[in-house]
């Protein structure tokens, strides 16, 4: 498994929204001499791989994962914290959380009133963000700020580990969503340097996407693009309780074309290039929609006139929790279906996109 290693590096980095900083650096030393590296004024990182001068093709993918701040500390040492990016209050109790402080990294456990504690009525709740904090065993507020140098405004991260699961082809560590769109186009410049591309390639590695899409729509900017292949992942549905599910999407089965979502409908005429390059080179492709949720493409495709966007992405299960699972084969086959779009990509192509042809 060729780009294991890539992915493990990626995702085990810490990256929350404001605070991409780690995520960005591991980019520039995978493409050091192979891209132009240029980005925006909120810090998304613009990777320019060379080929003909026009079209432009976008291919971007948010480096920031959810995690949260420190918002207060109380006088016994507990941590408050808010969320950035979207959490379900049932998966967070209990869990392991790293946060990042000027001393070091600190780990803490995310804890709430126990339930031998709480009323029957109050059991039948569920415990809420807000009524829970993150126990680090400071004794007090003191320790917890000089000691330990926790700070208001310091960001928190899973604490989760790489892994693949007994001797399978899944793969399980925390910021799938969305370091493997950032491993994705790291490859897809890596395999152009072995060939020609009639476009000049971006690999953008966006910035604060799970807080409102706002790297993409400062990146787009710079860019300019004329074509945007979105890079995100798709939520499988091939899980007990999901079987009903319009969209069938399966670990295993390639990977998904986003028809529509919250924030865009992808542009037609893109939709079936990429489908067409697909059935060309015999790589398999699903197909999904997403109304409760939206991509980097949501702002690209609005830049300027309007940019055709498409979003591509790799089937995977439990995005937003402490850990989610791909198949490492989707990855692999999302990244040749990346490479035979963009090696057909020309001009001509994109002009007649453009043109809904």
């Amino acid at each position: 498994m060729k780009s294991l290693e890539l992915i493990k590096e990626l995702t085990s980095a810490h990256g929350i929204p404001g605070f991409e900083g780690d995520v960005k650096n591991l980019i520039k030393k995978h493409l050091k001499g192979k891209a132009e590296f240029s980005q925006d004024n909120l810090g998304s990182l613009i990777c320019k791989k060379s080929g003909q001068n026009a079209p432009k093709i976008m291919v971007p993918g948010h480096m920031d994962e959810i995690g949260f701040m420190v918002n207060s500390i109380t006088k016994n040492g507990f941590i408050k914290f808010i969320t950035l990016g979207g959490w379900w209050d049932q998966v967070l109790l209990a869990q392991k959380v790293t946060i990042k402080t000027q001393k070091g990294y600190i780990t803490g456990i995310i804890g709430s009133t126990p339930p031998h504690l709480m009323s029957a009525k109050d059991k039948e709740k569920i415990v809420e963000k807000k009524e829970m904090f993150i126990d680090v065993g400071a004794k007090d507020r003191e320790e917890a700020q000089d000691i330990l140098g926790i700070q208001p405004g310091d960001p928190i991260v899973p604490n989760a580990s790489f892994e693949v699961l007994h001797g399978t082809r899944m793969v399980m560590n925390k910021a799938l969503d969305d370091r493997l769109g950032c491993c994705l186009f790291i490859d897809l410049i890596n395999r152009l340097q072995e060939t020609t591309h009639p476009n000049t390639v971006f690999g953008v590695g966006t910035v604060q996407e799970e807080v409102g899409l706002r790297g993409a729509t400062t990146a787009a900017n710079v860019v300019e693009p004329d074509i945007c292949l979105t890079l995100d992942v798709a939520i499988a549905t091939d899980t007990p309780g999901l079987e009903k599910e319009d969209s069938e999407v399966k670990l295993g089965a390639g990977p998904v074309l986003t028809l529509a979502d919250a924030s865009m409908i992808g542009n037609r005429s893109l939709r079936s290039f990429v489908i067409n390059t697909a059935k060309d080179n015999n790589l398999p492709l699903q197909f999904n929609t997403m109304m409760g949720g939206g991509t980097d493409g949501g702002a690209v495709h609005k830049f300027g006139p309007g940019v055709p966007a498409v979003v591509i992405s790799v089937p995977t299960r439990y995005i937003h929790t402490h850990y989610g699972l791909f198949y490492y084969e989707d990855y692999e086959n999302t990244l040749n279906l990346l490479l035979a779009v963009i090696k057909k990509l020309d001009l001509e192509t994109s002009n007649r996109i453009k043109q809904g042809l």
